[in-house]
């Protein structure tokens, strides 16, 4: 019977994704329209996945959609610029990004990041919950939702009612 009280676990899986792959968060090459929304969308964000900003001598700042048309905001919800910025996506929705140095919004260093809702995970008898991060900056979808309740309800059940 004790080991029936670890019977479910869930293993939540969170990604690290790298902004821009190899070339991080700079200004886009002119034939390059798009970028950063093209890589957004070719990534599938979950609640708490962390995106990871690289970049010299800028910015990056998180707007409301006005500031994100705009290619300002005098308030953003978010502002960084020490070059290493991890942020984490901590709601379903969408997510708005632009540099702070003014002009670079305006050539295309801006990006959109849509989050999907969150699964409904399958009833459990514990809510004992055990987190992975794995790193990504490609189109892959690195993040995994694991449920091993079932196995480990199994084998433990074994056990309990095994003859002694």
């Amino acid at each position: 019977m004790f080991l029936s009280v670890f019977s479910y676990v869930n293993f939540v899986s969170s990604a690290v994704f790298e902004v821009g792959g190899k070339d991080g968060w700079t200004i886009p090459k002119k034939s390059v329209a798009g970028v950063y929304n093209q890589w957004a969308s070719d990534n599938r964000f979950r609640v708490n996945d962390i995106i990871h900003f690289t970049y010299d001598k800028d910015s990056v700042m998180e707007v409301d959609e006005e500031g994100y048309e705009k290619c300002r905001s005098t308030q953003p919800l978010f502002y960084s610029n020490n070059g290493d910025t991890s942020f984490t996506l901590d709601r379903p929705g969408l997510f708005y990004f632009i540099s702070g140095v003014s002009g670079h919004c305006e050539r295309g260093q801006k990006m959109i990041i849509k989050v999907l809702e969150p699964q409904s995970p399958p009833p459990s008898m514990s809510h004992n919950s055990t987190t992975t991060t794995t790193t990504t900056s490609g189109a892959a979808d690195a993040s995994v939702a694991v449920n091993y309740g079932p196995v480990i309800f199994a084998v433990s059940m074994f056990f309990v009612l095994l003859p002694i």
